[in-house]
């Protein structure tokens, strides 16, 4: 098992217009890290999502602006938003084992607002990269069909949510 993981880094690409100042102990993350998240990630939710050769998922960092628009055209509310994802699968998504068994299967696009992930690390006290794989864990898991329409399985997700980061490494409070 393996993820394929594509990477649109436009928040970097927009950075001189942007208005807010990047957390100075923030580097960059790379791909290779990533991937590695990912594949932590997805070794730990094993039990719970289809088995297949490898996964493939689409990850854009990008600023306020342009997940506004997102935000606007996809759901109606045209203001900024942290995470967005568009899951792939569907619960009656046709596949066949010998489908699963030679190409990867992909489970969406995960869009992240770099701004508003910087603006709530400040407001959690804690560093833009732990926000962002936060937001990317809370990414990964809509694509897998979580969802939070109520307290209790918002409880549930973000139970869900620290289990992952303590997979990578990061130890995280999040109420």
């Amino acid at each position: 098992m393996g993820v394929e993981l594509y990477v649109e880094d436009n928040f970097y690409d927009l950075s001189l217009t942007n208005s807010v100042n990047i957390d100075e102990s923030y580097t960059r993350i790379t791909a290779e890290t990533w991937e590695n998240w990912f594949n932590r990630w997805l070794e730990v939710l094993q039990p719970d999502i289809p088995a297949a050769l490898g996964y493939e998922i689409g990850l854009r960092l990008t600023d306020d602006s342009e997940i506004q628009e997102l935000n606007a055209q996809y759901r109606q509310q045209n203001k900024p938003t942290d995470v967005l994802a568009f899951a792939a699968l569907e619960v009656d998504f046709p596949h066949s084992e010998e489908m699963l068994d030679s190409v990867p299967l992909y489970l969406g696009d995960i869009i992240v607002s770099v701004d508003t992930a910087q603006r709530q690390a400040q407001q959690q006290g804690h560093c833009l990269t732990t926000e962002m794989a936060w937001l990317t864990a809370h990414g990964l898991l809509h694509l897998l069909g979580w969802d939070h329409p109520d307290e209790e399985s918002l409880e549930r997700m973000l139970e869900q949510q620290v289990k992952l980061l303590k997979s990578i490494g990061i130890a995280i409070d999040k109420e």
